[in-house]
């Protein structure tokens, strides 16, 4: 069973070339363990370590927005 991180990345296309996926994916468990519901600011600080080079940014906060709904609804 996937993730709802892992999950959100599928659906919102969010895993565009591969590079930076692993990263974006535990960075984004990691923060919503810390802070289940993160603002898009708060995304963003959080994934500032990671370099997206294909340009999926916007469809990666997006998709760990979406898996913060569906958590705090489990």
């Amino acid at each position: 069973k996937l993730h709802p991180v892992q999950k959100a990345f599928m659906e919102h296309d969010a895993l565009q070339c591969g590079y930076c996926t692993p990263g974006m994916i535990l960075t984004g468990v990691s923060l919503l363990k810390f802070n289940p519901q993160p603002t898009e600011q708060q995304i963003n600080h959080g994934l500032e370590q990671n370099l997206c080079r294909c340009g999926a940014h916007v469809r990666i906060v997006q998709a760990i927005q979406q898996a913060a709904a569906e958590m705090k609804g489990a």
